[in-house]
């Protein structure tokens, strides 16, 4: 029996109803999928990364408690902006507060708010695109093709940013993930600021759109992985709503479905964090048996909904994982 730490027995002690008692019976579940030799699957939406969830996610990963993740684009870029360019952040806590004059201002800047939070345009946008677009001209010179991920993993190890790390690398998630090669599935790319960055390079005659491989590309990648790792189960834990779950948690039944191998089993676990309101008709908000109707997870599959800030939520949930 494995000696918990002082975050989880309080969790333990104290967290007995409603929300509270849906975080510790999901962490428990967590724990079970992996205890019984079933792989995890971790969805980042939101601003996780600019909340700094890699604090804690980057000993997650280490500790091998997360085997794939499916991310925005956003979250995928911002662990490193964050890594590069921290002492340029700047914190708004009066954000609810500010005019229109006000946002004007942190523009012209070059601070961009995400709620409380700005990133410096200068020190983490710029500072990163430089390095990248090398990465993406040498890859299409010798006529190689990578998706995303691959790519800011090429960036990380290649030591190119080293000179810039303003926060210890242990609390990058990103950098955890490379070092391990982990599987990400990065849907909507495109939306992101490097995936902005990638576009006008393309439009301006640059680069070929094909240097970075596609959705549907990363779907099939996906989906081979999940055959080659789902004989004990792949649980999915999602962190908020949108593309980031909604993408990844569509490959099983594409799987026995549309490639009708009907021997595809379905999410071993589902969990999520999400604050998002069901009769507002969202996917985010549905509540997880509605999944069941289509076709993703079982009527036995155990499934959890903690409606609470996944920023409170999230490093709690670890932290009991990690036996903290």
């Amino acid at each position: 029996m494995t000696n918990k730490g002082a975050i989880s027995n309080f969790i333990e002690k104290y967290y007995l109803h409603f929300n509270a008692a849906a975080l510790v019976d999901a962490a428990k579940g967590y724990e079970a999928q992996l205890a019984n030799g079933s792989k995890m699957m971790v969805t980042l939406a939101g601003a996780m990364s600019t909340g700094e969830l890699g604090k804690i996610f980057a000993e997650m990963i280490r500790q091998d408690k997360v085997q794939i993740i499916s991310c925005t684009g956003a979250n995928l870029e911002e662990d490193i902006m964050n890594l590069v360019a921290h002492s340029h952040y700047k914190r708004v806590p009066n954000y609810r507060d500010l005019t229109p004059q006000e946002e004007w201002d942190l523009l012209e800047k070059g601070l961009n708010r995400v709620t409380d939070t700005c990133i410096p345009e200068e020190e983490a946008f710029r500072r990163l695109q430089k390095h990248i677009h090398k990465i993406w001209k040498d890859a299409e010179a010798k006529g190689e093709r990578y998706f995303p991920h691959e790519y800011m993993y090429k960036m990380l190890l290649s030591g190119v940013l080293e000179e810039y790390y303003e926060i210890d690398l242990k609390d990058s998630w990103m950098y955890a993930a490379a070092e391990k090669n982990l599987p990400i599935v990065v849907p909507g790319w495109e939306d992101s600021t490097m995936g902005n960055i990638f576009a006008s390079y393309v439009m301006k005659g640059e680069l070929q759109a094909s240097t970075v491989k596609s959705g549907i590309e990363y779907m099939e990648y996906l989906a081979d992985w999940y055959i080659k790792n789902s004989d004990n189960g792949v649980g999915f834990f999602q962190i908020g709503g949108g593309i980031a779950g909604d993408f990844p948690i569509c490959v099983v039944p594409m799987l026995y479905q549309d490639m009708e191998m009907e021997d595809t089993p379905f999410w071993s676990y589902f969990c999520q964090i999400s604050d998002s309101t069901t009769s507002y008709g969202s996917y985010s908000g549905a509540v997880p048996n509605e999944k069941i109707t289509w076709g993703k997870l079982d009527i036995d599959t155990p499934k959890f909904i903690i409606e609470s800030d996944a920023t409170i939520v999230a490093p709690l949930i670890f932290s009991y994982l990690l036996d903290m």
